[in-house]
């Protein structure tokens, strides 16, 4: 059952995390090989009330590492250059399944049309390349953060159920023990 304040944390959160999802134009993947080897990249993609869309070449190591696993970590992260502080950047990161979407389904024209809305005509021609393949993302569990104490734990059916991640920091930051011995 939800209380009123953490329906209030939703009705707050999700079109902020929406925003900034839409804000982003490519996703940090971690991705691992047939013998576990981890590898970290990024795509381009397109999100969608389904997951989230890329279309990868299996020339690349996480196109590989795709068809392999489909277990991944992905990472939506602020610019740098727009941060507060490269401390605490705004991000959004979840875990997923990889779903390898067949060339002859009405999610692969889905996924590419969505990301040919965004990309433009590129994606119509890295689709027709037979080494290019579409990925479904699907997130099954996510952690966005906004900032210093501001990191809330998403989960259930779409990510919608919204989490304050009270616990903190433990130890004393270097200032405060400065402070004491003085």
């Amino acid at each position: 059952m939800t209380t009123e304040k953490e329906q209030r944390l939703r009705d707050k959160l999700l079109p902020e995390i929406e925003a900034f999802k839409q804000e982003r134009h490519s996703l940090q993947l971690a991705t691992q090989d047939a013998e576990g080897v981890p590898n970290a990249s990024y795509a381009p993609f397109a999100v969608a009330d389904d997951g989230f869309y890329i279309l990868v070449s299996e020339l690349a190591r996480h196109g590989t590492n795709l068809k392999v696993s489909d277990k991944v970590s992905v990472m939506l992260v602020e610019d740098e250059a727009s941060a507060k502080s490269v401390f605490a950047r705004k991000r959004l990161t979840f875990d997923a399944t990889a779903h390898l979407v067949d060339r002859n389904s009405e999610t692969f024209s889905k996924g590419v049309d969505l990301l040919a809305q965004r990309f433009g005509a590129m994606i119509d021609n890295l689709s027709t390349l037979k080494d290019f393949n579409l990925f479904k993302l699907s997130p099954h569990h996510g952690l966005y953060v906004k900032g210093f104490g501001q990191a809330f734990s998403l989960s259930g059916n779409e990510l919608l159920d919204v989490d304050w991640k009270r616990d903190g920091h433990h130890g004393t930051p270097k200032s405060e023990l400065a402070d004491v011995a003085n």
